[in-house]
């Protein structure tokens, strides 16, 4: 039987998933852009877009993520915009 670990405290995770309106992507290439810029963000443990509906379906933690944080990379991308 091993002691457990007392050096670091494990952060408890609040995991969460939303769905974001994005405008401007136009086809897949667009969509593709979107979810791994939002895949990438720390975090985020799964994103998937539907580009008929305009939108990302995102899984985050809420506790190490924000919206506006997913926001500013979708916004980074240039010509897409997410609505939060």
């Amino acid at each position: 039987m091993t002691a457990p670990c007392r050096g670091k405290k494990e952060r408890k995770r609040k995991m969460t998933t939303r769905t974001f309106a994005v405008s401007g992507m136009k086809c897949a290439h667009c969509a593709r852009a979107v979810e791994n810029v939002v895949k990438a963000v720390v975090g985020v443990e799964d994103a998937h877009v539907d580009l008929a509906a305009g939108s990302v379906a995102v899984t985050y933690d809420e506790t190490t993520v924000s919206p506006s944080a997913l926001k500013s990379a979708v916004d980074a991308l240039g010509g897409y915009a997410m609505t939060i």
